[in-house]
């Protein structure tokens, strides 16, 4: 054998011997760890060395941190609505119970329990019939706008040319109603900050043109009390139009929820159309309508030209804020007492599909 294939056997050698050397020692530093360490320290040791190591913004588990998410999102929701609608609210029936009188700058408060209640329904003159008034005008309003909510709907969920343009048509009430734009129609151009034009401008929008018509027409002479019924129609139409814009989408997206087997089954068993309207669509709707009377019967009584409202207001601006709280929760108590009792009624006809 070389002198060269001897030096490098003897490599070969020390590079095997090695690793068993690195092995023995750490054998022995093993063994002889809880010896020299004791043995709580070297158990405490190893939990630190088998524990994960933890990364920022990690520590939070994920559900956790989706729930704080959403309170996030909500807080400033939640801020507002404590500040400017439930603390309002409150001392709103704080003022009701008492007589109120601004003294420098500040709501002077007289306590007189249920007096302003007291006064509101038995001693005011304007109040109680306002009330009767409102829920007469209610009980008839009701029930037209629905029925011509669902006749517009069903025509609308046809298939025709035009049918979005006429769709936008229908609920452009609602986004007129909104904003000065209401304003404008109604002639309150001063109010909205608008100077002068008023008249002109809004005599373009109102329903009472029926004299100018007729005139036009060459129609002279004619009784009072038969052009009075013709502009109370007319009066009537447009609001019904106004006032349906809401309640034909709500039926609209329950028409298309209809399933079409439904229809097929219908087809196959004979069933005529009018069959059809009552067995299938109405008890498909009639979920929605209920939410349509709830939602017809709370923007009936809630808009500001109705006496009730207007008397409320009244109280506001003369600075009587006891009896126009009285009045305000009194007439909430009678909305909820007339919603709940409509809820409690249609609620048993309604027919809701089990899956």
């Amino acid at each position: 054998m070389s002198i060269n294939e001897e030096i490098m056997e003897n490599e070969i050698l020390d590079e095997n011997a090695a690793p068993a050397e690195e092995t023995t020692e750490q054998q022995t530093e093993s063994a002889d760890a809880p010896e020299t360490m004791g043995a709580e320290a070297f158990e405490q040791k190893l939990e630190k060395e088998s524990k994960p190591v933890k990364q920022k913004g990690r520590n939070i588990p994920y559900e956790k941190r989706k729930a704080l998410y959403g309170l996030g999102f909500i807080a400033l929701w939640a801020i507002g609505t404590i500040y400017f609608f439930v603390m309002p609210l409150i001392e709103s029936l704080i003022y009701s119970f008492n007589k109120t009188q601004p003294v420098n700058g500040e709501m002077q408060l007289e306590w007189v329990g249920l007096d302003n209640y007291v006064y509101a329904f038995r001693k005011d003159v304007d109040y109680t019939p306002a009330l009767v008034a409102m829920l007469k005008d209610t009980a008839l309003k009701t029930p037209l706008i629905l029925i011509f909510s669902i006749f517009v709907a069903v025509i609308l969920n046809q298939k025709f040319k035009g049918r979005t343009f006429a769709r936008a048509v229908f609920f452009l009430p609602v986004i007129i109603a909104t904003g000065p734009v209401i304003d404008i129609i109604n002639g309150n151009m001063s109010t909205g900050g608008y100077a002068g034009g008023s008249e002109q401008f809004s005599s373009m929008f109102e329903a009472n043109l029926v004299d100018e018509l007729l005139n036009f027409l060459g129609v002279y002479n004619i009784s009072d009390s038969l052009t009075e019924v013709i502009s109370s129609v007319v009066g009537d139409i447009m609001n019904l139009v106004w006032n349906s814009g809401i309640q034909i989408l709500l039926f609209l997206s329950a028409l298309q929820g209809i399933p079409s087997s439904a229809k097929e089954a219908a087809n196959m068993e004979g069933a005529t159309a009018w069959e059809y309207f009552w067995k299938i669509t109405i008890p498909y709707i009639s979920p929605m309508i209920l939410a349509s009377i709830v939602y017809t019967v709370v923007d009936s009584f809630v808009d500001p030209s109705n006496d009730v409202m207007l008397l409320v207001l009244t109280k506001s601006s003369s600075w009587e804020h006891g009896m126009m709280a009285a009045m305000a929760w009194s007439y909430f108590a009678i909305v909820g007492v007339v919603l709940g009792i409509v809820v409690l009624i249609v609620n048993k006809l309604v027919y809701y599909e089990v899956e």
